[in-house]
């Protein structure tokens, strides 16, 4: 074998394994790929910039690296999703039922919240299904609901220069913290008005076994029909649908893998 295809074989089984670091879920820094693969810095970066550029690798505002839109296209670490949508699909069947407003499931993507499954309202007025579309998870109830699980290092690190826009705010985002910490403190996260115009919405984040939150449920409906009035009444049907949720996780033996990333619920002993 020649010394260029044997060079050409080593990057393809480098940029498979940091495929394979990726897809337990966390982002990760150049310095962990490195690390990881045992290489300098500069080749790691090279690498990443090839999956970059196929879209298999997307970076954040603090140069970490998540998932891209390719990874999941191209069928890497999707195992474990069609579990989760299978053992959750049920119970939004049966919270739209009964609140009768859209309900969906969705994951955290770096700062952004994806979709991943949903069943409309049958109302006439309503929230129509988002599934497959990823949003700014501060300005939404089910984004909200994942980001409040996240150490302060963790969600600062997700908004280094303050918030997203047409400038970053830093302002915006210690208000967003303090609501956080109001959100994991009461149970359930809200969205009045701030994703869409005339949306109202809350969420609560589904745990596996372990503690760690493998997603979040959320309900949407017209903000004419959900005043602030009703947000109790929906939390606690919203509330008894996540916790039957989580059952079927259980029962399903659904965790997400361990990751550098630790929720606000897990002690951080560093």
């Amino acid at each position: 074998m020649s010394t260029e295809s044997r060079d050409g074989l080593v990057s393809v089984d480098r940029a498979l394994q940091i495929l394979e670091l990726l897809g337990e879920g966390h982002p990760v820094r150049v310095t962990e790929i490195a690390d990881h693969l045992a290489v300098a810095r500069s080749t790691a970066h090279r690498l990443l910039a090839a999956l970059m550029r196929r879209n298999f690798v997307v970076q954040d505002a603090a140069k970490l690296y998540h998932r891209g839109p390719a990874f999941g296209a191209a069928g890497f670490g999707l195992n474990r999703m069609p579990l989760l949508r299978a053992a959750v699909h049920p119970h939004l069947e049966a919270l739209e039922s009964r609140v009768q407003e859209t309900c969906h499931l969705a994951l955290l993507e770096g700062n952004g919240v994806r979709f991943i499954d949903g069943v409309e309202s049958r109302q006439l007025l309503r929230v129509g299904p988002r599934i497959g579309m990823l949003l700014p998870a501060h300005s939404t109830a089910a984004g909200k609901a994942l980001l409040a699980e996240l150490s302060e290092a963790d969600f600062f690190a997700l908004y280094p220069r303050g918030l997203p826009g047409m400038r970053a705010e830093i302002a915006k985002r210690t208000a967003l913290r303090r609501e956080l910490i109001a959100a994991r403190k009461r149970g359930y996260a809200t969205n009045f008005d701030e994703s869409e115009r005339g949306v109202t919405a809350a969420a609560v984040a589904l745990k596996d076994g372990g503690g760690r939150a493998v997603g979040s449920m959320a309900l949407a409906g017209p903000s004419v029909r959900c005043p602030r009035s009703r947000i109790e009444s929906l939390v606690t049907s919203l509330q008894d649908a996540a916790a039957a949720a989580e059952a079927s996780l259980r029962k399903a033996d659904y965790r997400v893998p361990s990751s550098g990333i630790q929720s606000a619920g897990q002690p951080n002993n560093a």
